[in-house]
């Protein structure tokens, strides 16, 4: 009896389209013809060869964010870290010398003081709230400078057109983080950034179920080379990961708007609980960029909240612990609230005399602010910091 042999076919055509992106997990995609591997490399008609090279799912993804952020070309790796890595690997040379915010992301801080250097590119770190401090760090081999419009975990404001002024007239490309302000409340190409990073596994996927990052380069030639090193050095997404962010992006808005008004009205709610002694928002009239967040984000000024209260480490636990529903874990940007401590997970390869000249104490907190009715947040909130304070 004969069999009819088991193989690989195309997927059947369809006179309609699904409605949903599909999941294109495929690693390979073949070619009808060496000729037309040519012209897919050779960038006469488009296509897929390698998923390394790219694939369907993340170029869906990078075309939306692009949208989001005013762009084209944008990229997609896989993860907040592999972006800012292609970026200056990808740009700078033995040599060059690069200007970090001096309160980066801990992983991008790590980057510029340990790997950067051992490559023999140079680095230094200045406040990026004073122009000058990062006009005084600048040196004729100064190729780039890395900024967060909003900072980890503090939440000071860069100034971001006083040092995208500095760069251009300098020859200085700029590089901006923008995970945690969004394209939502900053548009970075807007204020003259030549790059613009994302960790997409933060916001912007906003379920704390996909690893993702996103960087774009105005510049075609200098997007080029971040794609070649990239790709040479595998920094590939996973289409399901891509797939989910894409998912994620359709509620963005509404989460993002949601997080952040309950985000403002928190940051009102903590600062009159007896036992806090600081609140950090940028929206609020106290925090001290409140002019400058509203020049740059207007009514927007992200979702995250930091405070700290009395009583040092053991008032951090007890904080903690009265609040077993609140996860306790070192992220941001997941549509539900979680709550993190510098001192014990970003900031804790600083000394503790580094970490209190950046107002890092052991009673200092940052909230990711997520969805919930914002009663049940001031109510956990409320008998958290009275647990903080109970036992003093």
């Amino acid at each position: 009896m004969s069999r009819t042999p088991i193989r690989r076919t195309p997927v059947p055509a369809s006179s309609s389209r699904a409605v949903v992106t599909p999941i294109m997990p495929s690693v390979v995609y073949a070619s009808e013809s060496p000729d037309a591997l040519d012209d897919q490399y050779e960038s006469r008609s488009p296509g897929y060869t390698y998923a390394r090279e790219g694939h369907p799912n993340a170029d869906v993804l990078a075309q939306k964010i692009d949208a989001l952020e005013g762009g084209s070309g944008g990229l997609i790796v896989g993860s907040g870290m592999a972006a800012v890595t292609a970026m200056f690997m990808a740009l700078l040379k033995n040599g060059d010398h690069v200007i970090g915010g001096s309160q980066l992301y801990g992983r991008s801080l790590r980057l510029m003081k340990e790997d950067l250097p051992r490559l023999g590119i140079a680095t230094s770190l200045a406040d990026p709230t004073d122009v000058e401090a990062v006009r005084q760090a600048l040196r004729p081999e100064t190729r780039l400078i890395l900024l967060e419009v909003v900072a980890n975990p503090t939440l000071r404001v860069a100034d971001v057109e006083g040092i995208a002024r500095l760069a251009h007239d300098r020859g200085v490309l700029l590089a901006v983080d923008n995970t945690f302000t969004t394209p939502r409340a900053f548009q970075a190409f807007g204020h003259d950034a030549d790059i613009v990073i994302h960790s997409v596994t933060k916001m912007l996927a906003g379920h704390s179920d996909a690893t993702l990052g996103y960087v774009l380069a105005q510049d075609p030639e200098l997007q080029a080379r971040i794609r070649t090193f990239a790709v040479t050095a595998g920094l590939t997404p996973s289409p399901f990961d891509c797939w989910l962010a894409e998912r994620g992006l359709y509620s963005f808005e509404l989460r993002y708007d949601r997080a952040e008004a309950n985000a403002a009205e928190l940051a009102d709610h903590l600062a009159q609980l007896p036992g806090v002694t600081r609140v950090l928002y940028p929206l609020r009239r106290d925090h001290p960029d409140y002019e400058r967040a509203r020049c740059l984000m207007g009514t927007h000024a992200s979702n995250m909240v930091s405070f700290e209260v009395e009583g040092g480490r053991f008032a951090a636990n007890a904080l903690v612990r009265a609040v077993p529903d609140l996860p306790f874990a070192p992220t941001l940007g997941d549509i539900g609230t979680t709550l993190s401590h510098p001192a014990s997970s970003s900031h804790r390869a600083l000394t503790p005399d580094e970490r209190a000249g950046l107002g890092l104490s052991e009673g200092f907190f940052r909230i990711s602010v997520g969805c919930e009715d914002i009663a049940l947040l001031k109510e956990e909130f409320a008998t958290a910091v009275a647990a903080s304070q109970a036992e003093r």
